[in-house]
């Protein structure tokens, strides 16, 4: 398979730099400076949400999207969002296979050839638009061989992967500003304090004018709604329909940059306000409704699947947690807990710590890069949460169901995990 030779170019190695990435572009022909508007998100927390909302806001203005977003949760091919559609299996190969033999074996790394795959497809196909997440960092991802995009997104930043970015939020706020780009305007979300005054300093030395939530945006719950301003004006709109409070923060910055990208791609309020509340991000705090694992539940159960695998991601499910509605928060809480060897898994359960009646935990199936059983028993210790290891989310569905009692089950910890879990649900 193209994707398993492509892996085995730079088997698991992110190697920061630019310079492979440019010169297989050159010999593509330079696709990423044929490419419609961009609006370019990095940041730690809600970049995907974020493009999500402003997917759904410029297809319901009837606007052609593209989009390149990851990691993919259950097929690659979610990466490559083309002119309003999922690519095909036959045209993802024949344009992978197109980008490993112009790269000819060089040393390259798999998400920049893959980045290559992605511009050369979307300089294909006309568009109106691409949203482009950034994939790490910023300063020296992928991503940021676009020289000139409409506006820049940099989400909430907070601590999470260190050993690539820094040890302190100054260093992780640093790369995070790297894609700001000389006259490009910026919408910059919920910061702290630090991370903010490292963003702004970067701005300010490369000339991208910021507009920073709580000065020249804000966004707030009001009512049944959401209230957005910005330039001196207030708007209303309805709450997002993805759950968390978190998202109120994620809709403004979404309105913001649509706001900025204006000249570039036109909106209508209507279509804004049908995208907030239609958007949606399958993996983060979604419920199973139907599927191969929902046949394992007792009437009246719940199962949710969350993707958040660092500490701001466990804070926020412990906040929706906290703020289901009655008839939810009377029915116990079951978790099932699975991370990458890259995080501390205390770290993200300490946040759940006396929500949960039970804990399963169950390395990820398929994943190398998986903690072991014995790493995710250690780190639930460490949470001072008991817990009940599973070798599958069969066997943990089956264990929490024993009595035939309603629960409220929540797959968390890992993208991959919930990638996973959704797979197996489809499978019915």
């Amino acid at each position: 398979m193209i994707l398993d030779r492509l892996q085995r170019l730079h088997p698991k190695l992110i190697d920061l730099s630019l310079d492979r990435l440019e010169r297989l572009l050159g010999l593509l022909d330079n696709p990423e400076q044929k490419l419609p508007p961009v609006i370019h998100v990095a940041g730690t927390n809600g970049k995907g949400s974020t493009i999500a909302m402003l997917r759904a806001i410029y297809e319901a203005a009837g606007r052609k999207v593209h989009a390149d977003t990851s990691p993919h949760l259950v097929r690659y091919n979610e990466r490559f969002y083309i002119a309003g559609k999922e690519i095909e299996d036959a045209p993802l190969v024949e344009i992978l296979e197109e980008c490993e033999q112009a790269n000819a074996g060089a040393p390259i790394t798999h998400f920049e050839i893959t980045t290559a795959a992605a511009f050369l497809a979307f300089s294909r196909t006309p568009a109106d638009v691409l949203l482009l997440e950034v994939g790490l960092g910023g300063r020296f991802d992928a991503t940021n061989v676009i020289e000139k995009p409409a506006v820049s997104v940099i989400t909430p930043v907070s601590m999470d992967h260190m050993g690539f970015l820094g040890d302190t939020i100054e260093k992780i706020a640093f790369e995070k500003a790297g894609i700001l780009k000389p006259g490009v305007p910026a919408v910059i979300g919920p910061q702290e304090p630090a991370a903010l005054t490292v963003i702004e300093a970067r701005a300010a030395e490369v000339g991208a004018p910021l507009y920073r939530y709580g000065k020249e945006w804000g966004v707030a719950e009001g009512g049944d709604g959401m209230l957005f301003s910005s330039d001196g004006t207030t708007r209303r709109y309805p709450r997002p329909a993805l759950l968390g409070a978190h998202q109120i923060f994620n809709a403004g910055q979404a309105l913001m940059a649509a706001d900025l990208a204006e000249s570039s791609v036109e909106t209508t309020e209507g279509a804004r306000a049908k995208g907030i509340t239609e958007a949606s991000w399958p993996g983060r705090m979604q419920e199973l409704e139907d599927g191969a694992l929902t046949d394992y539940l007792a009437p009246g159960s719940m199962l949710w699947v969350d993707g958040g695998h660092n500490e701001s991601a466990a804070s926020s499910v412990a906040a929706i947690l906290d703020g289901w509605a009655d008839e939810r928060r009377a029915l116990p809480v079951h978790l099932l807990f699975g991370s990458l060897n890259t995080r501390d898994p205390a770290a993200y359960l300490k946040h759940l710590r006396g929500r949960a009646a039970r804990l399963y935990v169950m390395p990820i199936p398929g994943e190398e890069n998986s903690l072991t059983e014995d790493e995710l028993m250690d780190g639930a210790k460490r949470a001072a949460m008991p817990a009940i290891p599973v070798p599958t989310i069969q066997q943990a569905l089956r264990d929490s169901q024993k009595k035939g009692a309603a629960v409220r089950f929540l797959i968390c910890g890992s993208l991959y995990l919930a990638g996973h879990a959704l797979g197996l649900n489809r499978s019915a």
